[in-house]
């Protein structure tokens, strides 16, 4: 093989011990590797820096994000033939011959900057003010993003798809999604609902014009707090709704007739998960439900992994659903119904990329392009993550019980979305 990625592709296929998944075009303009499919295109020697300083995720999104590795073709796929791969670390003689190749092909040199966009939070981790910042990092970059992204409830979590009809849209796949929460927490006109971790007010403002209950939201972004009072005063709510800028472990309401918490579980931590359940557990009435809609993921990188942890969600935490239902028990509370939900999540991530790639220069305007090679990467990786079992999101429904043991939930599953009796 000629040329830099005829080098690359020779040297990595003997690590491997098999063919390099994708095809490699370098910065001298040389080609190896499959014809066909995905191309990593190297566009200088920093991008082969990035992994020689930092080997592994890492090191890739750090070339990708700053522009010096790119990817020709369906990103996609490319990342799901590479996760296919034996991801083992070399060796100590596979490093001799990496730094051998490297040199010979001039891409030794000093560490690379890492990109601007990446998290770097101090303090020790889920302290109030690091919790603040590591909110912030994710939820304030924008919200003329978000509102580019989105569809138009300003919904940031797992839709429910309930048509395959050309029409219907991930608006309509959102607006499914809220009235199943509504739905399953069986609310009634005149009830307290309070959801922990409320976005964009999506369900807030949902839940109290269809519903018809007053309903109380708390968020730890900014961002999210300010333009969840500009939707209410537009839609005319304020006797209904109201927002709180503030921590979970701050509120101190007097107990909720429902409690909802969707996808904020994941940014608790595992040491502060029993706090977060005792507190979700004490704002309910005995006899009211809990929906808690969360994502899972094995006992492997249960942050996400380096990418997500670095450039998305510093010190998010996931665990299997088996062990958040253990907290939830602990806590108090008696697990009704649980619903996976991971193919949903599939097509609502596979619809925001699509519009981030429609919209691609309106998105680089707006955050820039590290930024938006940044979310580009995520989607794409995030779709194939559920799509290949690496990562689940889950609806629980848990109640507190009265003190006499009662759920006021229905005795069939079939009605679980059934007001409580």
């Amino acid at each position: 093989m000629a040329g830099v990625a005829g080098r690359l592709v020779d040297v990595a296929e003997r690590l491997l011990g098999g063919p390099f998944p994708v095809g490699v075009r370098a910065w001298d303009g040389s080609r190896a590797g499959p014809t066909e499919g995905p191309c990593v295109v190297l566009r200088s020697r920093r991008a082969l820096r990035h992994l020689l300083w930092r080997p592994g995720e890492l090191g890739l999104a750090r070339a990708y994000v700053t522009g010096d590795l790119d990817v020709d073709g369906d990103l996609a796929e490319g990342l799901s033939r590479f996760w296919r791969l034996d991801r083992s670390r070399p060796g100590v003689a596979d490093w001799g011959e990496i730094v051998r190749v490297a040199v010979r092909v001039g891409a030794l040199g000093p560490r690379p900057r890492p990109p601007a966009a990446e998290a770097r939070l101090t303090g020790r981790p889920h302290t109030r003010r690091r919790d603040r910042a590591a909110i912030a990092h994710h939820y304030d970059l924008s919200n003329d993003f978000y509102r580019l992204l989105l569809d138009e409830h300003l919904a940031y979590s797992c839709a429910y798809w309930t048509s395959e009809d050309p029409g219907y849209t991930l608006h309509d796949a959102q607006t499914d999604k809220l009235e199943l929460i509504c739905a399953k927490l069986g609310l009634r006109p005149g009830q307290r609902l309070l959801d922990v971790g409320c976005g964009w007010g999506s369900l807030l403002l949902y839940a109290a014009r269809h519903h018809g209950v007053h309903a109380t939201g708390v968020t730890l972004s900014r961002q999210q707090y300010d333009l969840v009072r500009e939707r209410v005063a537009a839609e005319g709510l304020a006797g209904r709704v109201r927002v709180r800028h503030g921590d979970y472990r701050e509120l101190t309401d007097r107990p909720f007739d429902a409690v909802a918490s969707v996808e904020m579980g994941e940014h608790v931590g595992e040491a502060n998960y029993p706090t977060y359940a005792a507190t979700l557990h004490r704002l309910l009435e005995p006899g009211g439900r809990l929906l808690l809609q969360q994502m899972s993921r094995g006992v492997t990188a249960p942050g996400g992994g380096a990418f997500i942890e670095t450039y998305i969600a510093p010190d998010m935490t996931m665990r299997p659903v088996g062990g958040t239902l253990d907290h939830l028990g602990r806590a108090g509370f008696e697990i009704r119904d649980v619903e996976a939900l991971r193919e949903h999540y599939v097509r609502t991530i596979r619809a925001w990329l699509s519009t981030v790639e429609r919209r691609w220069p309106e998105l680089v305007e707006l955050v820039g392009r590290e930024q938006a090679r940044i979310w580009r990467l995520y989607l794409a990786g995030g779709a194939l993550a559920f799509e290949e079992n690496r990562m689940g999101v889950d609806q629980i429904v848990a109640v507190r019980p009265t003190g006499a043991g009662r759920s006021g939930m229905p005795v069939v599953r079939a009605g679980v979305s059934c007001p409580p009796s």
